[in-house]
């Protein structure tokens, strides 16, 4: 009886080292491949992430099951796991496959503890019971739920490359703290890839509230201004960004960034030849000039196929002047 136990628990064990070894090939590979591609692949720090966002608040959500591709972080075992939550250090072993052989032997483990943020999660506690459950491709895992309410939504954060991205959610929780856009339009969603750009946004709506204050002959709560710069100016801005598809001529950045560049564009102008031309006029400009070259042979090439293809229409004065040409003197 004593040697069946010690054999199927030396199966067992080999098992589960298989098991780790298969995983511990899986980062290697997913490390070979960030190399190559050029993307990320470190798992997210929930430390790093709190001195980013501003997180005041916890609250206790219960047990719940938690899709496993959702948990994209730790909050310190993150240099231990690779962002597909795979083992990439060899002294994790004996705890792995102990959980391992748990799992290959149907223990019930305790549920892990997971932060909530926006719709991602961040392991408190249970790092090697996620990832053995990653390997084992289990979809859905038991988890006591933590949940942090943060201002910035991070349904994308799974793209966070380096600390500058960080930096940018710092910047974006900071501007929906002073403008409350968020409470005030709760679907707003503001992105820019560089970072300072919140803080120009800002003297933005301040510059626009300094105008309202003018035309209207009155004080301007800032409130006020925040609402009728995003309805008046970023969303019709936005729109005319969207239905002439000129983000397609800037691929890597978002409308956020071409609001900024197109006002400005239009601001230089106005400078430069007192002029005041239209937010439409100003984007298709600013996209005719500094847009892909190969968009703008396209549109170029389909300007020459309309003329191609209408319809010619005589009128007396064209008549005249075809006449006249063809009775002049033909040189020798």
């Amino acid at each position: 009886m004593d040697e069946n136990l010690s054999s199927f628990t030396k199966q067992l064990q080999s098992v589960a080292q298989n098991d780790f070894d298969r995983a511990r090939r899986k980062a290697f590979m997913n490390e070979l491949r960030s190399i190559f591609k050029g993307t990320p692949n470190w798992l997210l720090s929930f430390d790093e992430l709190q001195k980013a966002l501003p997180i005041h608040e916890q609250y206790h959500r219960g047990v719940q099951q938690v899709p496993v591709a959702d948990i994209v972080g730790s909050v310190g075992r993150y240099n231990d796991f690779d962002r597909a939550f795979f083992p990439t250090q060899s002294h994790t072993r004996p705890r792995w496959e102990s959980v391992d052989m748990a799992h290959l032997t149907d223990v019930a483990l305790p549920p892990v503890q997971l932060y909530k943020l926006d719709s991602v999660y961040f392991v408190k506690d249970g790092n090697h019971r996620v990832s053995v459950a990653k390997e084992k491709g289990v979809d859905y895992i038991d988890a006591e739920i933590i949940e942090c309410p943060t201002p910035v939504p991070l349904k994308d954060i799974k793209g966070i490359r380096n600390p500058q991205d960080l930096l940018r959610l710092a910047e974006y929780a900071r501007f929906l703290q002073q403008t409350k856009l968020d409470k005030l339009r709760p679907d707003v969603r503001i992105e820019f890839t560089y970072l300072g750009s919140y803080d120009e946004l800002l003297e933005h709506i301040s510059a626009h509230r300094w105008y309202m204050g003018i035309d209207q002959k009155r004080p301007v709560e800032w409130e006020e201004a925040v609402l009728d710069w995003y309805d008046n100016l970023y969303l019709p801005l936005a729109k005319i960004i969207e239905d002439n598809k000129i983000l397609d001529d800037f691929p890597g950045h978002t409308v956020a960034d071409l609001y900024l560049w197109i006002m400005n564009h239009r601001w230089n102008l106005r400078e430069d030849t007192g002029e005041d031309i239209g937010t439409q006029t100003a984007a298709l400009r600013y996209d005719a000039q500094y847009g892909r070259w190969n968009r703008r042979v396209v549109r170029f090439l389909h300007r020459m196929q309309d003329a191609a293809f209408r319809p010619l229409t005589l009128t007396a004065q064209k008549l005249a002047r075809a006449m006249r040409a063809s009775s002049l003197p033909s040189e020798d």
